[in-house]
């Protein structure tokens, strides 16, 4: 019987899955958003919380056991060092899956897995609109101030003409 066995087994063996996993996981961390199938995605959404999880506290151990699951120096340590930093009140729910509609050639359900406090684009937008307000703000005051400064010069020179 299979009860309680849901598993998306991903069309492939036990190692190949591990692998294609512990590095897709590696990229997700390294370039802190990836495109991938839907699939792929959700798969990946179970591996990698935990290891996020497991970085909130910097130990041997949790470095050891993370390391055992990732196999890359460089993704165990910019997960310990930069994401476990900005996720650390954070209590679960470190990525986001959007998706994106399908692939062309074979119909496959697409998406981007991404973390969610490194949305880049959004935080663009965000100081982006931000930014315009202050400047039509400041452009709108600035006007002000050189109308209120010109008219007294310009009255200033007609008397003295």
């Amino acid at each position: 019987m299979r009860h309680n066995k849901k598993f998306n087994h991903l069309g492939r063996t036990a190692s190949h899955r591990n692998a294609m996993l512990s590095n897709m996981a590696c990229s997700l961390i390294k370039y802190k958003r990836i495109t991938t199938t839907v699939a792929k995605a959700k798969a990946l959404k179970k591996f990698v919380e935990p290891l996020i999880t497991k970085s909130k506290d910097d130990t041997t151990n949790s470095r050891r056991v993370v390391f055992s699951n990732l196999q890359d120096k460089f993704a165990v340590t910019e997960l310990f060092k930069e994401i476990s930093v900005k996720i650390g009140d954070r209590p679960g729910g470190y990525t986001r899956i959007i998706k994106t509609g399908n692939r062309l050639g074979d119909n496959a359900k697409m998406c981007f897995i991404e973390l969610v406090d490194y949305n880049a684009n959004m935080l663009k937008e965000q100081t982006a609109k931000k930014a315009s307000r202050t400047r039509r703000s400041k452009k709108s005051a600035d006007a002000v101030a050189t109308l209120a400064t010109e008219v007294p010069i310009a009255e200033e020179a007609e008397s003295a003409e």
